[in-house]
């Protein structure tokens, strides 16, 4: 199958491309700003399927809007019909297709056109109208407030907000793509008017503040909820904006005659993320928590994990060795000490299911 992308240069079409060669469709012909009009026909005629992204949204004049959404829209259409096939076509138009401006009425052209297309040939014609599409690669300062907001941000760059209530409609690209490859499985059922989905609803101001947010977790370590939703797109988009020498940062390093701790990652509501070394024969602990517990996960070394009940005076001890990946864990109202038991350095990860807090540790030294 000859599947052709148009607009293959552009946001989502980069996009799509890789979602496209990912799912096994490797015949992609592609159309960019430097095929001509015979390229662009030539290639028409041997396409089976299209994704037809191609358009205008920031020229210099408004007619091009006309030429670069609707007459463009226009000579594939014409291409296909003289072909005769009923080749299946996708358009990404646009929310503003139903508003009276000079690009909305330009999408709704384009959409006229399909239309017309469906009823004379039969084909299949999806119509995306697509609200505000945010992701990796977008480009900033162009037409996209999420982008723009994401490069600003991480390059100390101002951000213009003149209401921070402004309401935005936004869909993420991933499930852009993964719509847009589903309609190429014959099984699955499908409209002419097609929607992605999640829809997110939220403003300018909170999208600026998120990002704010993620900036500073570089130096606060607080992460934001970024494992699911809203939050989990837009971090992710904002990430896709870093530079590669801007790919590492630095952490604070606690150094004392035992060895080094390190705080990794704090989240808000499910504790936080560290490790710690121990010379040889090093001891670290002797304390217990009422409420707070703790993971141990040895990374390398052999470590001696000694316990003892707080009120009973029970004891128990256990020596774990970091080729076995064995998590040990605390529990309330149980003193804990870990020693090196090896020759070599010891490292440690650990959890902890609250971040610490000095005013209030839950930490009471008590010998094991």
């Amino acid at each position: 199958m000859n599947v052709l992308v148009t607009g293959a240069n552009g946001f989502i079409g980069r996009n799509l491309c890789v979602f496209l060669n990912e799912a096994g469709y490797k015949n992609i012909v592609t159309i960019t700003r430097e095929d001509s009009e015979d390229d662009i026909l030539t290639k028409t005629a041997q396409a089976d399927f299209i994704y037809h992204l191609a358009g205008v949204n920031r020229p210099d004049n408004d007619a091009e809007f006309k030429k670069g959404n609707t007459d463009l829209t226009i000579l594939i259409v014409k291409q296909l019909i003289e072909s005769e096939k009923n080749v299946p076509v996708v358009l990404t138009s646009s929310i503003q297709a139903k508003l009276d401006n000079a690009y909305g009425v330009s999408k709704a052209g384009a959409e006229k056109t399909l239309k017309e297309y469906r009823e004379k040939t039969g084909a299949d014609v999806y119509i995306y109208r697509l609200p505000n599409v945010f992701g990796k690669w977008c480009r900033p300062n162009y037409n996209s407030a999420v982008a723009t907001f994401c490069y600003n941000t991480l390059n100390d760059l101002p951000i213009t907000i003149h209401n921070p209530s402004s309401p935005l409609n936004l869909v993420y690209i991933d499930d852009v793509c993964k719509s847009f490859v589903r309609l190429l499985d014959d099984s699955i059922v499908k409209n002419t008017h097609c929607e992605i989905t999640p829809n997110y609803k939220t403003t300018v101001g909170q999208v600026a503040t998120l990002l704010t947010r993620f900036k500073d977790s570089r130096n606060n370590l607080v992460s934001e909820k970024v494992g699911t939703e809203f939050t989990r797109a837009l971090y992710s988009t904002y990430l896709s904006y870093l530079e590669p020498e801007q790919f590492a940062y630095s952490v604070t390093r606690h150094d004392d005659e035992r060895g080094t701790f390190v705080e990794m990652l704090k989240t808000q509501d499910s504790g936080q993320f560290s490790f710690f070394t121990a010379h040889p024969g090093i001891t670290r602990g002797g304390h217990y928590h009422h409420t707070k517990t703790e993971k141990f996960l040895v990374i390398k070394g052999t470590a001696s994990f000694k316990f003892r009940h707080i009120v009973t005076n029970d004891s128990y001890e256990l020596l774990v060795d970091g080729e076995e990946s064995r998590i040990v864990e605390t529990a309330p109202g149980w003193s804990h000490e870990i020693t090196n038991a090896g020759d070599e350095e010891l490292i440690v990860m650990l959890w902890a299911n609250e971040i610490f807090d000095r005013e209030n540790p839950d930490t009471v030294n008590f010998k094991v």
